[in-house]
């Protein structure tokens, strides 16, 4: 995913990858849905409702100040329950919060706080060309893999309020502005 130079939940070959190519400044966004399940799987079950809608409530929470606070608070009431579920919620936290740092979450989170539309993508890709096992090589692959692309993307739908793309293109580039100031 463009949005913030690529999405690891969680697969830290990919995390460092990320960091390797695009350096320090590289944003990193985490699905939050994933994320919940993680934690909720650590509770017992007359407990993981109750905890599924107030990490939904924090993630839901305008901006980067009040849904960390809000985390916070649940991940004070994780410890006091199960070490494991509180450790889940710090592990990438702040990945998980990427649109609420750049300021974009209220016009853009709906659609960019989980992974499902990039992992929807990745499976319809899979189905078409899972089949072929034998590559000449890559230039054939990746003319397999725009095909499959380009055979897909009339079904795609758009994704909400996909207007406000250029505000996290700026909140990017802001970022990265800041970044080279500072390491300048």
């Amino acid at each position: 995913m463009a949005l913030s130079r690529g999405t690891s939940d969680g697969a830290k070959g990919l995390h460092a990858a990320v960091r390797e190519v695009f350096g320090a400044t590289a944003r990193l966004k985490r699905c939050q849905w994933h994320k919940r399940e993680n934690v909720l799987q650590y509770l017992p079950e007359r407990h993981r409702a109750a905890f599924r809608r107030k990490l939904q409530a924090a993630y839901e929470q305008p901006t980067y100040e009040a849904a960390r606070r809000a985390l916070a608070q649940i991940r004070a009431e994780l410890v006091l329950l199960n070490a494991s579920a509180a450790a889940s919620l710090d592990e990438g936290l702040d990945e998980t919060l990427t649109l609420h740092r750049l300021g974009v979450f209220s016009a853009l989170g709906t659609s960019l706080k989980t992974t499902n539309a990039l992992e929807s993508i990745h499976a319809r890709v899979e189905s078409r060309i899972a089949k072929v096992d034998h590559w000449r090589n890559s230039e054939q692959k990746q003319r397999w893999l725009a095909t499959a692309l380009l055979d897909l993307e009339p079904r795609l739908r758009r994704i909400k309020n996909f207007r406000a793309l250029p505000q996290l293109r700026e909140a990017l580039t802001r970022q990265i502005d800041g970044a080279k100031k500072a390491a300048a």
